[in-house]
């Protein structure tokens, strides 16, 4: 053994969904990122120049956050002439949102959902 350590990739069901989260999951876990996000999400499809005015970093600190959100496939650019626009792409939150969020939503919908069914039946039952 060379002294590198080898770990595992973890790649069948249902642990493969962690590798194809893991980038979503680090480029939102900085705050300069999403703040990146945020102002695509205001106004979709601005250039570099456009996209720093306003935050405390340099250009080329801005650039190399907007290429770890490209990788994680979060953002998506389009080049006219000499501009390059970039344009936030929701389809990976949504997902996360689908696996992560709404699983855990979804049984305490369904308890409220019993919850009111109970209450009502019993409104009726004192009219009567």
């Amino acid at each position: 053994m060379t002294g590198k350590r080898r770990f595992p990739i973890i790649n069948r069901e249902p642990y493969g969904y962690l590798l194809r989260d893991d980038p979503v999951f680090r480029a939102l876990a900085d705050a300069s990122r999403r703040r990146l996000l945020d102002k695509l999400h205001r106004k979709n499809g601005q250039t570099l120049g456009e996209l720093c005015q306003g935050l405390r970093m340099t250009r080329q600190a801005v650039a190399k956050h907007l290429a770890i959100l490209r990788k994680a496939n979060l953002v998506s650019w389009k080049r006219e002439g000499r501009e390059r626009f970039h344009f936030i792409n929701p389809v990976p939150i949504n997902e996360i949102a689908e696996r992560w969020i709404n699983k855990f939503e979804y049984p305490r919908l369904q308890t409220l959902a019993k919850l009111k069914k109970r209450l009502e039946g019993g409104e009726r039952e004192q009219k009567s």
